[in-house]
This record gives structure tokens, sequence and C-alpha cells, in this order.
């Protein structure tokens, strides 16, 4: 009879472990009864943002990039700061850097009015990246949900996690390395630089001092970006080709010594990625497939799920 109990309390044991292991993961269908208009809001969000003002697509990619890779997919990167904790916002890859806060804010508080207490922040992100590449043209992929949001933001791990736009390749490949990325997904991930802007303090040093850089290309932006610190917030595209598509020009342009950032053209410079530009360079297919997969698995980092973390009802701050 002990040999029975113990056996029942170990079947116990081992259907409770799977339990929590199923509902430790993300699906497609996580809000199909809960908040079926969930999706719908959203992307019709993002368009709304989007007509208003096309870098906010861009823009909203990247608060999903900020968000993952600091501590993961968790909306730690919507939190304001408080009197228990100084959050991201103000670190230095993000102040006067990361936009779309008030378009989050849209979405979240129309979600509250039609499923209050069901959507995350953390999953809004998600899908908010996922339609501003699909409504520029790039790829889709089905977005997989069921985060919950953190309770506490890191203002030292988002300035210490976050790969800088000066890294040279091999630093490159180590800091996405540290996030399990492998160096074909990091060179697909920096595709995302074929949408947006950068402020010119963040391209002012390779313009005048390097030489790996058309030399066109770096005289046009010179105009704009002069080596007085009085243009440092003046933007120019990540892409100049065509800054207002999800498209493979990225990476023609860095064939062409037209990349913008550091980093940017660290991924062709004679490295070990050279070969993966150029492939994606000459295939938007094969790059739109490898974007789409990398963004799959950024969305998978170390998710909050099942009784961790909250549903926040404002996104800004903890309930």
């Amino acid at each position: 009879m002990a040999f029975i109990s113990h056996y029942n309390r170990f079947c116990f044991f081992v259907l409770l472990m799977l339990l929590r292991i199923a509902s430790a993961q993300l699906s497609s269908d996580y809000y199909a009864t809960t908040c079926p208009r969930a999706l719908s809001v959203v992307r019709s969000s993002v368009i709304n943002a989007v007509v208003k003002e096309h870098r906010m697509g861009a823009s909203l990619l990247r608060l999903h990039f900020h968000d993952c890779f600091v501590n993961g997919c968790d909306a730690s990167v919507l939190l304001d700061d408080t009197s228990n904790f100084t959050g991201e916002k103000t670190a230095l890859p993000n102040v006067r850097s990361l936009r779309g806060f008030e378009v989050i804010d849209t979405i979240k508080s129309q979600l509250e009015s039609i499923c209050p207490g069901v959507v995350s922040c953390a999953d809004i992100l998600a899908v908010a990246a996922r339609d501003s590449v699909l409504l520029f043209g790039g790829p889709s992929w089905t977005v997989q949900l069921g985060r919950r949001d953190s309770t506490t933001a890191s203002l030292s791990d988002a300035n210490t996690e976050l790969p800088s736009p000066s890294l040279d390749l091999k630093d490159l490949i180590s800091s996405f390395s540290t996030k399990g990325f492998s160096a074909k997904e990091m060179v697909a991930l920096s595709g995302s630089h074929t949408m947006g802007q950068a402020r010119c303090q963040m391209f002012r040093d390779r313009i005048y001092n390097e030489t790996n850089i058309n030399s066109e290309f770096a005289t046009f932006l010179k105009s704009n970006c002069t080596q007085s610190s009085g243009t440092d917030d003046n933007l120019s595209p990540l892409d100049i080709t065509s800054p207002v598509f999800f498209d493979n020009a990225y990476f023609k342009n860095l064939v062409d010594s037209k990349g913008l950032l550091h980093s940017d053209q660290q991924l062709f410079s004679g490295g070990s990625t050279d070969s993966l530009v150029t492939t994606y360079s000459n295939s938007s297919g094969t790059f739109y497939a490898d974007f789409a997969n990398a963004m799959l698995k950024m969305g998978n980092l170390n998710p909050l799920t099942a009784t961790s973390g909250q549903i926040r009802t404002n996104c800004r701050k903890t309930n």
C-alpha cells in the first residue's frame, strides 16, 4: 500500500510538472476565446499610427527588439521610473531614441475596454512589431502569444545588454550569441535597419573618420550632420535607397559601402558575414524567410508565462 501511495504521489508530481510546462508554452491562438478581437485591434491601431507618421513602423519594431534583449520579452521597456527602480527608458541606447509609447498606450486602452485584464503589454509589442513589418511590405509570421508583463525593469541591464552601433563584427556576433542567436540570425535581424532613421550623433564618427564608406554617400550625409554637436539630433535614414519600404536594399547598400552605422558596415567588411550579406542582397525571399524565423525566435526570449509576472492594465506601471 505504501508503494502504491508513493507511486500515486509520483504520478501526480509528473502530471503537475507536465501541466506547468504546457502552461508555459506560447501559442498562436492564446486569445482566441478570451479576446478574439485582440489582433485586429492591434493591427488597426498600428495602421493608424503609421499613416500619421511613417517612421512609427520602425519605432514599434525597435521597441519589441529593445524589450526582448533586456531580460526577455516582458514589456519592461515600457515601465516608467518609480521610487523602487529606475527603468530602461533613460538607458543610453534608449534615451531620446525609443519612440511609440503612446501608440502602445492607445492599443492597451482599447483592449482594456473590450477585454479587461487579458492581453499583456508584451504581446502587444510582439504583434505591433510584426504588423509594422508587414505594412511596409515585409514578411509576416505567426506571432506566438501568452507572455505576461514584468513588475520591474533595470537601467543597468539595458545599458549593458543592448548592442551598441559602435560594435565591431566580433563583438556583434558575441552580443547576439549571448541571447542564443547565430551569426546568420544576427545578420538577418540587422536587416530591420531597412526601416527607420538614426541620429547624427550615432554615425558622425563613421562619416568623418572611417574609410570603408562610399565617398559620395559620406559627403551627402555631412550636409545634415556637421562635426559640431549642434546637429546631434538630425536624422538620416538607415536605408538611404528605400527608407519607407521593408526590403533587402539595406544589404545592397552594405555591398556598396553605404551602411549608415559602424555596426551596419561591419556586416560587410571582409569578415565572416560577407557571404550572408551578399546572399540577402541578391535574394529578398531568403532574407524574408530568415528574418521571420529570427523574429519568432526573438519573441521567445525568456517570456514570463503561467503565474509569473502580471497582465498590466497600464503598460507604463505595474498594477
